[in-house]
């Protein structure tokens, strides 16, 4: 996972995707510092929730990432992730279809276009979903892992500048 954040902080700030800053340009770096434990437990314990392990492992390498681009979210610190309901309650009444969102956590993308959310499991026997979602971009966008949706982030950068 790491070695993958590093290929898109380098390939998005190389080809100047975004406005970055200073810092993030110095270092050739999206991220930020890791979380600590204690911001982990802190976060599962106000959640009541156990996060995901693919989560535990991105957010132990960086506490936030910046988007690498005007599409993506950019993820937030853990400490300001919560469920979508407490951050956005209007997106569950306007997309009422879709139940999921019910227990859907917002962990990229607050006061932004896009988000990122992981849902939770509805039974022991369910895994974690995870959803790229943007009322620009009909629909839900799952993905089976944050690696997977990462992947699909550097693929979308270096096809963008192929072209």
């Amino acid at each position: 996972m790491k070695k993958l954040l590093t290929t898109i902080s380098e390939k998005a700030i190389k080809n100047e995707d975004f406005n970055f800053t200073s810092e993030q340009i110095e270092n050739n770096w999206l991220g930020t510092i890791p979380a600590t434990e204690k911001q982990i437990s802190n976060t599962e314990n106000r959640l009541g929730i156990k996060l995901p392990k693919d989560y535990i492992e991105f957010i132990k390498i960086t506490n936030g990432f910046s988007a690498p681009n005007d599409i993506e979210p950019s993820f937030e610190n853990i400490s300001n992730i919560d469920f979508l309901k407490n951050i956005e309650p209007f997106a569950i009444e306007a997309y009422s279809h879709l139940p999921e969102l019910k227990n859907a956590i917002l962990i990229a993308g607050i006061e932004e276009e896009q988000y990122f959310l992981l849902i939770l499991p509805e039974s022991e026997n369910e895994e974690w979903k995870y959803w790229k979602f943007a009322n620009w971009y009909p629909g839900e966008h799952p993905f089976g892992n944050l690696k997977e949706y990462f992947e699909d982030v550097l693929e979308f950068i270096v096809k963008e500048h192929e072209s």
